[in-house]
């Protein structure tokens, strides 16, 4: 098998030929690592490349600085949909505040004339060049789309602020919801007619120990939506495998995640899901991303208790795939780099009993 024929055949949990290792590193464990490999001869090739977004057009700051009622430190960053991204320490890769553009809106009137991003027409002609370059160089292409609805909607309105308009029925979460899901549409749509093998969407939606909301609220604002993007992707491609993310406990929701429509699921956190327990209920209809904890095991394992947790995985997983082992989120600066090391020995040294 070629690497993009291995990966979409674990995907679809019809067998496969090597177990492709797959992680994100920050900046300073990136340091640390390239450091070990040029030292040692040590190398890694990954299976995936990431594809770029098209390119919206975007209202000047000046436009979305007339929403907040203060001002921001230096380097804060506001992002194409004008949420103002405040830097904290920088030694805390993760950490930053937010501040919500549409915090204060009290109308869906408001809504509908605020500057969106503008992804119509926009131009794919990079982003088919990206695609046709990771099949030339047989890496997997993925079209991430991380925040699809739920969170970037959050992320301009305020998570408090858009539970509340949800919670009463409030028509701003309609227009919220509904703006967002339309470009969310369009994005996925081209990375779709690019090419891509993979639509890897996503949103938070559990917490360490419970969902971040009921099922009920979920199903009636955030799920129809979810589907609505996948359908539009599968009308182009129906064969497009959708990746989805969300961090913590989302047990409940699995089943309304496979009726939207999703193929792989990620991250499987072990501190808050069991993935024995997970892949019994769910492995036949489910293929499953991560599992390799990123609070326990990368940063506090011994190397040989990295390979021991990949290896227990694979073999729950069986002969027919239906996993892409790997750490769980983002490794920080407290995994050592021996633990990346052993991960990746331990993709390179699996075999199916």
């Amino acid at each position: 098998m070629t690497n993009i024929e291995n990966y979409l055949s674990i995907a679809r949990r019809q067998g496969y030929e090597r177990v492709p290792a797959e992680f994100n590193m920050c900046p300073d464990l990136a340091k640390r690592f390239q450091a070990y490999c040029q030292e040692t001869g040590f190398s890694f090739r990954p299976s995936v490349v990431a594809v770029p977004d098209i390119v919206p057009k975007v209202a000047k700051a000046e436009d979305f600085l007339k929403f907040f009622d203060h001002g921001f430190k230096e380097g804060t960053v506001l992002d194409p949909y004008g949420v103002a991204h405040e830097p904290g320490s920088a030694a805390a890769f993760h950490m930053r505040k937010m501040h919500f553009p549409l915090a204060n809106f009290d109308s869906p009137e408001q809504i509908l004339t605020y500057p969106f991003p503008d992804y119509t027409n926009a131009d794919a002609t990079a982003q088919r060049a990206a695609v046709q370059a990771a099949h030339k160089e047989d890496l997997v292409a993925v079209g991430d789309m991380q925040c699809t609805v739920w969170e970037r909607a959050w992320y301009m309105r305020g998570m408090e602020n858009l539970m509340a308009d949800m919670m009463l029925e409030d028509p701003i979460a309609e227009a919220l919801l509904d703006r967002v899901t339309d470009i969310s549409v369009l994005r996925a749509e081209s990375y779709v007619r690019s090419g891509v093998d993979v639509l890897f969407l996503g949103d938070d939606i559990g917490m360490q120990h419970t969902i971040m909301m009921s099922e009920e609220l979920y199903c009636k604002w955030l799920q129809p939506r979810l589907a609505r993007v996948i359908a539009a992707a599968r009308a182009i491609n129906p064969n497009i495998i959708v990746f989805y993310h969300s961090c913590g406990f989302v047990t409940p929701m699995i089943p309304h995640l496979i009726d939207a429509g999703i193929d792989v699921l990620n991250p499987v956190q072990p501190e808050c899901m069991k993935f024995e327990e997970i892949h019994e209920q769910y492995g036949d209809k489910l293929s499953f991303h991560g599992t390799i904890g990123t609070q326990t095991t990368m940063p506090f394992g011994t190397p040989e208790e990295v390979k021991r947790e990949v290896w227990k995985n694979l073999d729950i997983a069986g002969d027919r795939g239906g996993l892409f082992v790997g750490p769980t989120h983002m490794l920080e600066p407290e995994v050592p780099v021996e633990n990346v090391v052993a991960y990746i020995e331990a993709c390179r040294e699996y075999s199916k009993s």
